[in-house]
């Protein structure tokens, strides 16, 4: 293989979903760049998604028990022979030019370690009006223009065989801080990029009450998972915002627990400031992330921009309610971990 032409192995953890597989798969039979090896990595699925894997020309490879994208991730990599590991989940439909794009920036930046792709704000097969505001917010939230922090995501990922292999695999042991204890172990001695010209559309999920799941979840095991020196999950003015709405619902009770208010003594006029105390938390939530959301009434217009701020208000909400559950849950181990430690010493 040439320098300009490297083999990229592309590695896919697959987990059923056979249909959103080979939407992938025929993204990547359209790529520019000439050579390409697709390894699916089965996490013991019960759909046909390794047969549609191999019948359309990837190198299939299965785990032996069901343990998530980061094993198989690592087990992919291991039966790769490219000179650059490209790792892509199964729901993601490249464009046609984004591997001849890394392998572009990889060759061009040497200094480069691990080069991240974005999402498109489109999502890839379901359209209802979920899944096209978690397309338009993860877009927003992946480019590099508008990231406060410098963050790498697996599902789109570009990196050299021979750091992969001076770095070492992902953590297996994480859940969903694996990305940023990968990024931080990679700029001890390289440096890492995102570029929007690595473009893909993922399929999103298509209700409220799934994201929201999925958003709580990940909040929660972020805070359990955190290491010191990992990128914090989100933007400082996002989390203040976060926070804000949090504390916003108990102050919904100002009014009725202010001092002399059950007798009656409480001036009509500081029953009325009391009351104005949660929708101040909330416009202030919101003016903290403004940014996003201009930027959903600027590309999809009044009406969905509102649907937009309904669910993102609650998206914000609940991600904020899951690192506070996930940061208790964090203490408390701790405390019982210390507690243990010293019942061992008497």
């Amino acid at each position: 293989m040439s320098r300009e032409h490297p083999l990229v192995s592309v590695i896919i953890p697959s987990y059923n979903r056979s249909g959103v597989l080979r939407l992938c798969l025929d993204a990547l039979r359209a790529q520019t760049h000439p050579h390409l090896e697709v390894i699916v990595v089965d996490d013991c699925g019960t759909e046909d998604a390794a047969l549609v894997a191999a019948s359309m020309g990837a190198k299939v490879v299965r785990t032996r028990v069901n343990g998530g994208p980061t094993p198989a991730r690592n087990l992919g990599a291991e039966h790769a022979t490219g000179e650059i590991l490209f790792f892509l989940d199964a729901d993601i439909a490249l464009e046609p030019d984004a591997v001849a794009n890394a392998v572009r920036i990889l060759r061009d930046h040497p200094e480069v370690g691990a080069l991240g792709g974005i999402l498109l704000p489109e999502s890839l097969v379901s359209q209802s009006p979920a899944a096209r505001y978690r397309a338009l917010q993860m877009h927003r939230w992946w480019m590099p223009a508008h990231r406060p922090t410098l963050e790498l995501h697996a599902s789109v990922l570009a990196v050299p065989a021979k750091v992969f292999a001076e770095v070492g695999p992902f953590d297996p042991r994480l859940r969903e801080t694996v990305s940023s204890d990968y990024r931080v172990r990679v700029t001890r001695s390289y440096e890492v990029k995102l570029s929007d010209a690595i473009r893909g559309r993922k399929d999103h999920d298509a209700t409220v009450a799934t994201i929201l799941r999925k958003v709580f979840r990940r909040a929660r095991l972020s805070a359990l998972d955190w290491r010191e020196g990992e990128t914090p999950g989100d933007s400082v003015p996002r989390a203040i915002g976060g926070v804000l709405l949090l504390a916003a619902v108990p102050a919904l009770a100002l009014p009725r627990v202010l001092p002399g208010a059950r007798s009656g003594g409480v001036p009509a006029r500081a029953r009325r400031a009391a009351a104005l105390v949660p929708p101040a938390m909330i416009a202030t939530a919101m003016a903290l992330d403004a940014g996003t959301y201009r930027f959903a009434f600027r590309h999809r217009g009044a009406a969905f921009g509102l649907y937009f701020s309904g669910v993102h208000l609650a998206v914000t909400f609940t991600g904020a309610l899951g690192g506070a559950v996930g940061v208790t849950q964090r203490f408390a181990l701790s405390r019982l971990d210390r507690l243990a430690r010293l019942a061992a010493q008497d």
